[in-house]
């Protein structure tokens, strides 16, 4: 299972003895620096004044640092001249005991632990930190900012080069680095103080100005026959861009309307086929599991190919009645072959269900022989949030099982609007989607990539997938959040704040909505000013 990394000050009994555990693996096993003992714990001889920063992964330690302040240091027992060595005005403290465990390496663990390890120095007055630094991992200490002095202590198999810290080579180093001493000092501007460039973001997303003026236009009832018109209107425009031969309107989001579909696949006898490679499949097999459906899954790595032939072999072993899955992978970009899916489909007697929420209005999509799709008004169809769409390829009759809010057929019934509609929102949705143009976001799309491309930012994916997510993997060592942070605080959204974005330290520009040529490469200007420097930190 994976877990978000939390990085804290040890405190309780059972940290402890885990930091004991790493210490001894690291000290002792890896590094041979003290005997071998048979409790495999080696309690460090200053562990009473020391204070760990530990990062964890779930309710295990993965990594560590020690800090404490009280004179001698272990480095005053090596070199009986230290004081020397270091500026006559250090507030000194001593870094020891560093340590990640191997699997976590390479990754940014290390600089999660800096990051906290600067907070607790700047808390705490420090302005200067000793380390006995091992050769292994001299250049990594060198770019971080630490100067080396005197010559190498320890011993032969265990060889450690003195070191020290202090807050202006820190903020010397590089770039990267020093917007981490800048977030522990400077506190962000207020959000109506800053001005807001552009976003990034997958909703609310950039809208085209008629869209806005529909949407401000005054409201009416939607038992007004006018309304009902544009009701019909709209979606006689969504099937006709779709060939899909039913669609319903309702006022909620993709969740909802997931939901509803979930609803009416209760009513078909049999399991079925959940397809999953990333946040929002998982999402359908939560919606799936809450309504009791029976369902198996076919699940891969986030990103990572669900091919044809696996979903062929799973569709020959599982003899399932449905298929479900997304069309656009929102998490990580990832676009799914639905005419490929929907034949498989065909040739094994199942149907096949779509949530297409963030490849709507972003790629050409046909439901002509799809069961059930859903999307919304906003993302990719460039609207305000707040209205969903269930596309359907037969009548669908109420069915007294179901909850009223989540009966499609209910809808169907009722021409859409059963309950309160919006006509702001049906208004804005119309106007928006006689503004989409397809070709345009794949020139938008290979524009931004290519862009990355030159300027040595890796991103996820290659043309298969989708124009409309642009996911960034962020250098190992570089902290998402702090970018994010910038960014923001330069008014420039982008997504990195769902939680499942923080655990995979990945940043990502959603491509949707109105995004105006002059205005986007300024926005992408500032956003190479910001990514510019992190690339200095794939060392870590």
């Amino acid at each position: 299972m994976n877990h978000s990394l939390v990085y804290k000050i040890a405190s309780d009994p059972y940290e402890f003895q885990q930091i004991n555990q790493l210490n001894y693996e690291t000290f002792v096993k890896e590094i041979p620096q003290h005997e071998k003992n048979d409790t495999e714990q080696l309690i460090d001889k200053f562990h009473n004044e020391n204070t760990y920063i530990i990062a964890k992964s779930g309710e295990c330690i993965i990594g560590m640092i020690a800090v404490r302040a009280n004179r001698p240091f272990s480095l005053d027992h090596k070199l009986h001249n230290l004081d020397e060595y270091i500026p006559s005005d250090s507030v000194p403290c001593e870094v020891r005991l560093l340590s990640v465990r191997e699997e976590y390496r390479s990754t940014r663990v290390f600089y999660g632990l800096c990051e906290r390890l600067v907070h607790y120095c700047l808390e705490m007055g420090y302005n200067l930190a000793l380390i006995s630094g091992t050769v292994r991992q001299l250049k990594l200490y060198r770019r971080i900012g630490f100067k080396p002095f005197a010559s190498l202590v320890g011993t032969e198999d265990a060889q450690f080069q003195p070191m020290y810290l202090t807050k202006e080579s820190f903020l010397q180093s590089t770039k990267a680095f020093q917007r981490l001493m800048l977030s522990a000092t400077v506190q962000p501007h207020p959000r109506d103080e800053r001005k807001l460039k552009h976003s990034f973001l997958p909703g609310p997303v950039p809208m085209h100005p008629k869209v806005e003026e529909a949407f401000r236009i005054e409201p009416f009832s939607h038992r007004d026959i006018s309304f009902i018109q544009e009701v019909n209107e709209l979606k006689q425009q969504l099937c006709g861009m779709t060939k899909s031969k039913y669609c319903e309107i309702v006022v909620g989001t993709g969740t909802l309307t997931n939901d509803m579909v979930a609803q009416q696949l209760r009513l078909i006898k049999g399991g079925g086929l959940i397809l999953s490679n990333g946040e929002f499949g998982n999402r359908l097999i939560d919606h799936a599991e809450r309504s009791g459906l029976s369902f198996h899954t076919l699940s891969k790595n986030w990103g990572e190919e669900i091919t044809t032939a696996e979903i062929d072999s799973a569709l020959k072993a599982y003899s399932p009645k449905w298929i479900w899955t997304v069309h656009c992978e929102t998490s990580t970009g990832y676009l799914y072959d639905l005419a490929e899916i929907l034949s498989l489909a065909k040739a094994n007697g199942a149907e096949l269900c779509v949530d297409a929420c963030s490849s709507f209005g972003i790629v050409p999509v046909h439901f002509q022989d799809v069961y059930l799709a859903t999307s919304v008004s906003g993302k990719g169809a460039g609207s305000y949030p707040g209205l969903g769409i269930i596309f359907h390829r037969e009548e669908i009759c109420s069915h007294q099982s179901i909850p009223r809010y989540l009966d499609i057929g209910l809808y169907s019934e009722k021409g859409s609007i059963p309950f309160t509609h919006s006509s702001n929102l049906i208004r804005a949705l119309k106007e928006a989607l006689a503004h989409l143009d397809f070709r345009r976001n794949q020139a938008i799309s290979f524009k931004v990539r290519k862009k990355f491309n030159e300027w040595g930012i890796t991103v996820m994916g290659n043309e298969g997938f989708s124009p409309g997510v642009i996911t960034i993997e962020t250098p190992r060592g570089v902290s998402s959040r702090i970018i994010g942070d910038e960014c923001k605080a330069r008014g420039l959204l982008l997504s990195y704040e769902s939680d499942y974005l923080l655990e995979r330290n990945w940043i990502q520009l959603a491509l949707m909505g109105n995004h105006r040529e002059e205005v986007m490469t300024e926005a992408l200007g500032v956003l190479k000013e910001i990514l510019e420097p992190v690339k200095e930190a794939r060392y870590v």
